[in-house]
């Protein structure tokens, strides 16, 4: 397919903010509203196995963590609040399977479902505060941009939008209407809304007002969420090749791509604006110089990569299908350390503190820490 560039010029508006997550937090998919998956802290680096709690049904979620306690979903549709002491605080039956992983904002607990339904729950209680009811499928996480007094919750669905609403009422502040499926979770960082969806596009919105910025036509679905880093937008394809968009200068920074086209990419990157992991569909783990696109060190699995990374200063933590959770060097990509989970992995890690936690496709919620606390 002929793959080409039309690029808007991007504005910017200064007076806009977003929410800084404390390390002991990880209330959103990746971590913080960029989608970057990058830590400042380091992770233990031989960690053991504190519990494991299988949740009744299979999981393509992802867990979150705010105040002590992990979020997530399951393809029953139950959402399950478990302490990090294993102790569930308590469950929701949503109707329909729970893919996209929570949002936490505030005193709530936000997702989305299979059938459609967005629905906010007390992140203490566990009991409804108001739903809204999409067009199709919401199969990626929701995301928030935050401005002074103001807030809003943006999520894509099957039904080719973008909604962004009010995080309090459940209102629709605004709507973009797409050309096609919106898969993955829209990235938010200075100023702009970032995200692709399986009509080619990588768009830029503005949050108060949903009006595009700019548009790039990418040719092929974008299945997974972009990651930012700067002005710099990083993400693939559903034909394998990886791209980095500069955003102030509105055009292709690089690009590169596999020879065969065997590697769908189904991750986000993780970045730290040095270094840019990828996994692909091939089963190896990718590093990037950020800048140039150069290829730094690959790491093979025995299974495609579906979830994605988590960067600190010196390691790469990655699940694989394969079953195996993976820490890798990010200096050269060896193997520090692994975890044989005994069921393919393609959900992305929720990290907080000095521990980090892992779904398997079985629907077990795996907590890893130090040793010297781990419990029988």
């Amino acid at each position: 397919m002929k793959k080409y560039f039309q690029v808007i010029l991007l504005l910017f508006v200064p007076a806009l903010s977003f929410a800084q997550v404390p390390a002991s937090e990880w209330p959103m998919f990746r971590g913080k509203s960029d989608l970057s998956g990058s830590l400042k802290n380091e992770l233990p680096s031989n960690p053991g196995l504190l519990w494991s709690l299988p949740t009744g049904s299979k999981s393509q979620s992802s867990p979150v963590i705010s105040e002590g306690l992990l979020f997530f979903g399951n393809d029953k549709g139950t959402i399950f609040a478990v302490g990090i002491d294993k102790k569930i605080s308590w469950t929701y039956d949503a109707g329909s399977a729970v893919t996209a992983p929570p949002l936490v904002y505030g005193d709530k607990v936000f997702f989305g479902s299979d059938n459609g339904l967005f629905i906010a729950l007390g992140k203490s209680s566990g009991k409804p505060a108001w739903t809204f009811k999409a067009g199709n499928q919401i199969a990626g996480s929701a995301n928030i941009w935050i401005a002074g007094k103001r807030a809003g919750l943006i999520f894509g669905s099957y039904d080719y939008c973008l909604y962004c609403l009010d995080p309090d009422s459940g209102r629709k502040m605004w709507t973009l209407e797409t050309e096609n499926y919106i898969n993955g979770t829209p990235a938010v960082s200075e100023n702009k809304i970032v995200f692709g969806g399986c009509d080619g596009f990588l768009r830029v919105v503005d949050p108060v007002t949903g009006k595009e910025r700019d548009t790039i036509n990418i040719g092929v679905y974008i299945a997974a969420s972009p990651a930012l880093s700067g002005q710099k937008a990083y993400f693939g394809d559903y034909d394998g090749n990886f791209y980095c968009v500069d955003m102030v200068k509105g055009k292709l920074a690089w690009k590169t791509g596999l020879a065969d086209g065997s590697g769908s990419i189904m991750s986000i990157p993780a970045t730290d604006g040095n270094f840019v992991i990828i996994g692909r569909d091939d089963k190896f783990i990718y590093c990037y110089d950020s800048s140039s696109g150069k290829l730094l060190w690959k790491y093979r699995t025995n299974g495609s990569i579906k979830g994605s990374a988590v960067i600190t200063p010196s390691k790469v933590l990655v699940g694989s299908s394969d079953g195996n959770i993976y820490m890798l060097s990010l200096k050269d990509g060896k193997k520090l350390w692994s975890f044989n989970a005994g069921s393919p992995v393609t959900s992305s890690p929720a990290v907080a503190d000095d521990m980090f936690y892992f779904l398997t496709e079985d629907g077990r919620i795996l907590a890893f820490g130090n040793k010297n606390v781990v419990k029988k």
